[in-house]
């Protein structure tokens, strides 16, 4: 908020913003529903972590990464998100949500990105964690043949695939978090919205000294 408003030409402290929006507004954090529990199951392969924490890209398209999450609807159900962004300049390349979480949801928001950005062959890096979605046999025979380099977290270490981290709990303390999804269209279409024209086009983020993805992308 406080980037935001400097945009506008408004120069407030985060403290000041922060007592404004608790006392004024009445604003305040909301509490998460748990994580369903999941079984872990064997890998097919595991990768050594290749990216080593280097959040950093010189050109597009060259490292990626990936990830699921949960998300409510408000009878409790639950529907898996998969995402991948470009470290580059942290835009969102694809989202998908639906009702399993599996390797081929995985598959296919990886096609949906490559498909969008056409990255040359044999120079992308796909960054994930170890779940079984993304060491399945399918997966990964589906990254060799097109040419896709897969790199893995250490397991049980978040830091490993920490942008992808983040963009969950903006996704989550931004958009879904704040309403109520009666139907599944309604969340799925609310967090398209949130991931191609909010998150890539209107909110400015740091690591892009605080201008959109759109805008980072655009100046390159």
């Amino acid at each position: 908020m406080t980037a935001c408003l400097e945009r506008e030409g408004y120069g407030y402290s985060p403290t000041t913003i922060h007592k404004y929006m608790n006392t004024e507004m009445d604003l305040h954090s909301i509490i998460r529903p748990r994580k369903p529990g999941t079984k872990p199951k064997k890998p097919h392969k595991i990768f050594e972590n290749k990216l080593g924490q280097d959040f950093h890209a010189d050109k597009p398209n060259r490292k990626w990464c990936t990830d699921f999450t949960y998300l409510f609807l408000k009878n409790g159900e639950v529907r898996y998100n998969c995402t991948i962004i470009d470290l580059y300049d942290r835009s969102v390349v694809a989202s998908i949500t639906d009702r399993h979480i599996t390797s081929d949801l995985a598959i296919r928001t990886l096609q949906k990105a490559l498909d969008s950005r056409h990255p040359a062959k044999g120079e992308l890096l796909l960054h994930s964690d170890q779940g079984s979605q993304y060491t399945s046999k399918a997966f990964i025979e589906f990254c060799g043949s097109v040419h896709v380099s897969q790199s893995m977290s250490k397991a049980g270490y978040p830091y490993d695939n920490a942008p992808m981290e983040r963009y969950f709990n903006t996704l989550k303390n931004e958009c879904t978090n704040l309403y109520e999804f009666r139907t599944q269209e309604e969340l799925y279409q609310a967090v398209e919205e949130f991931a191609y024209a909010t998150y890539n086009h209107v909110r400015p983020h740091s690591c892009n000294g605080y201008r959109t993805p759109f805008e980072a992308r655009c100046a390159a």
